[in-house]
């Protein structure tokens, strides 16, 4: 009898596990869409940041008021591990704070100093993605190289969440229905998200379409102000500027605070963000691109005001490439000659895979 009882046991096991996947997969959200918190009322037009530059000749061993203010902004973005239960981090120049800046300079390409020099005070004061750029406190792993011997940039959110509908692929976006701005409107905000999606499209297999179904499109777009309900508050102009969640979650979100521009040209508040340059970001994170330590890649963490970047560099396109493979529509001339300069075409071709060459072979001889 028990004998025969195993296979049943191990079916149901098996069953199990089956049940409480799929439920998880299912309840991945942070929160449901319709249960967000949305703060309606007057912007919020004073900046939050701390002044970093404060701290621009401390070093190991030196205390400064207000250096828990770097270890807070630090931790929050996965540099420094959190403090055990009861304690808080301390105003002193120590150890812990030297490596984590270290990690921070050689995550985001700049110069390894351990030091709060004069280009790390600017990248740390830099209005940015509230994605984390490294996860569970990990040192920024060794850069890779591509088959040209470039270092690759890209990195690919951990356990490659990509969208796996069916073939064609078309991914439906949708914005929250209250969104409401009184100096720019729902005609703009959409044309600028067209514009950020058609750039993707551009690259990779995948189509996007705009549906009024907020509730179960895979990408649902929405402005909200500080503490929304998933537990990465935003924090007022010029702070952190929005975040996204990959597979299943797709859920894109902006701070509502900020002041979004769609044309520097008739809004030219020192103050404004393009939004097209932020929105081609986060759509980056909802398809699986984690941050670039490439400052010219659309996913580099950072951006400054009345700055307009929407070029997808080629390490950005490899990266994407990565994840859904390459548009076999695309025209590769026209994206090489998005980018201005010289040198930066130069090292664009440089980053040319060999299957991308493959295929501008066949094209050129079709």
């Amino acid at each position: 009898m028990a004998s025969s009882f195993k296979p049943f046991r191990s079916y149901f096991l098996f069953f199990l596990l089956i049940v409480l996947a799929y439920q998880y997969g299912l309840c991945s959200r942070n929160i449901p869409r319709n249960q967000l918190d949305v703060k309606n009322g007057t912007r919020n037009t004073t900046p939050q940041r701390f002044d970093f530059s404060k701290f621009s000749h401390a070093g190991l061993g030196s205390k400064i008021s207000g250096m828990s203010q770097l270890k807070r902004y630090l931790h929050r973005f996965g540099y420094l591990a959190p403090r055990p239960r009861g304690s808080n981090f301390s105003d002193d120049f120590d150890v812990e704070l030297e490596s984590a800046l270290f990690k921070y300079q050689k995550r985001l390409g700049l110069q390894g100093t351990g030091r709060v020099d004069p280009e790390t005070v600017a990248s740390l004061m830099s209005p940015r993605c509230s994605v984390r750029d490294i996860h569970d406190y990990e040192s920024p792993s060794s850069p890779e190289t591509s088959v040209f011997h470039v270092t690759k940039n890209y990195k690919i959110l951990d356990g490659r969440p990509i969208w796996n509908l069916s073939k064609p692929m078309t991914l439906k976006y949708a914005f929250y229905p209250d969104d409401m701005f009184d100096y720019l409107s729902q005609e703009e905000i959409r044309a600028a998200f067209a514009q950020a999606f058609a750039k993707w499209a551009e690259v990779i297999p995948v189509k996007f379409e705009e549906t009024s179904d907020y509730l179960l499109a895979e990408v649902a777009i929405g402005f909200f102000k500080e503490e929304h309900g998933d537990g990465s508050p935003f924090d007022g102009p010029l702070g952190v500027l929005a975040h996204a969640f990959p597979y299943p979650i797709g859920d894109l979100h902006l701070d509502a605070d900020e002041n979004w521009a769609v044309d520097f040209k008739t809004n030219r508040a020192p103050r404004a963000i393009d939004l097209e340059s932020v929105a081609i970001h986060e759509i980056g994170h909802v398809l699986g691109l984690d941050h670039s330590s490439l400052k010219e890649s659309v996913m580099y963490p950072s951006i400054t005001a009345m700055t307009k970047k929407v070029d997808l560099t080629m390490d950005d396109v490899e990266g994407i490439q990565m994840l859904y493979g390459p548009n076999p529509n695309m025209n590769l001339s026209s994206l090489v000659q998005t980018h201005s300069s010289v040198a930066a075409v130069g090292l664009q071709r440089r980053r040319i895979p060999f299957g991308w060459t493959l295929t501008l072979i066949v094209a050129l001889l079709s």
